[in-house]
């Protein structure tokens, strides 16, 4: 065999095993993706069972669907109770929000910031779904005017993915309200702004920074939130607030604009 046939040989075997080389790392990184969806699937369902299972205990039995909340300003609800025994195991759980007939049906918590909960879970423990969290500057004792909370979305349908059904009036017109107890009361809120905003940049100028909002220090400001949250939403609720009524503002994230935000305001119901 002359030296050019040894060169074409050598040449032939460099190039089979160069081939090997990549077919296997290929087939390693399919592997792996593969793997990780799978671990991505089973986590996901798993937390969702496990929120599935606190919902469940959370079924306040004393009230049925449908059915107006009696006023018990000295008796705690079986929810009421329940949350209490929650918060005893972590005192991050403040709350606990449901919109009926949705995937809204959670815990709320509040951290010293508003980074912790972003990727932890009730239990604090690692999760990419986070936790829906209420702002880190909301005095529950006070009570501040707006109960701020935020929340994921996610393509398994949990956190706050259901939220941004309410983009559709069609949608609002039969989850008109929402749930929402603390340890000192259980009360229904009903929904009076739905609106796409997003997070503007220090330089913008009158422009209606909704996340700043969590304690009116007067009328005015009140009035000011309010009023903007009704002109930015997407359809008329026919439902008002006035000053001194108890807020809630969900807030997600919203993906047809850079750092976009998608917005629920309602008032507790008198």
């Amino acid at each position: 065999m002359g030296r050019k046939e040894r060169n074409d040989e050598e040449k032939q075997k460099h190039k089979k095993v160069v081939k090997y080389i990549i077919i296997s790392i290929l087939s390693l990184i399919i592997v792996a993706g593969l793997v990780y969806i799978c671990i991505d699937l089973y986590i996901g369902h798993k937390e969702k069972q496990e929120y599935d299972s606190l919902a469940n205990y959370m079924q306040d039995n004393e009230n049925t669907e449908g059915q107006e909340k009696e006023e018990k300003p000295q008796e705690k609800t079986e929810r009421m109770i329940k949350l209490e025994e929650l918060h005893n195991e972590n005192e991050d759980i403040v709350a606990w929000l449901e919109i009926p007939n949705t995937n809204i049906n959670y815990p709320i918590l509040q951290g010293k910031d508003n980074s912790y909960y972003l990727n932890h879970n009730y239990k604090k423990q690692y999760s990419a779904s986070g936790s829906i969290f209420l702002d880190k500057d909301v005095d529950m004792e006070l009570p501040s005017s707006n109960f701020l909370m935020y929340g994921h979305r996610n393509k398994r349908g949990t956190m706050f993915e259901d939220l941004y059904k309410y983009k559709d009036e069609s949608f609002y017109n039969e989850h008109k309200t929402i749930n929402f107890t603390t340890i000192k009361e259980d009360a229904e809120y009903e929904i009076l702004a739905v609106f796409k905003s997003r997070v503007y940049y220090v330089n913008e100028k009158n422009v209606f920074r909704y996340y700043f909002f969590t304690n009116a220090e007067n009328e005015e400001e009140y009035n000011d939130y309010v009023s903007n949250a009704k002109k930015a939403s997407l359809y008329d609720t026919g439902v008002n607030a006035e000053y001194g009524e108890q807020l809630i503002t969900l807030s997600t994230c919203e993906y047809s604009q850079e750092d976009g935000r998608f917005v629920v305001v309602a008032k507790k119901k008198q």
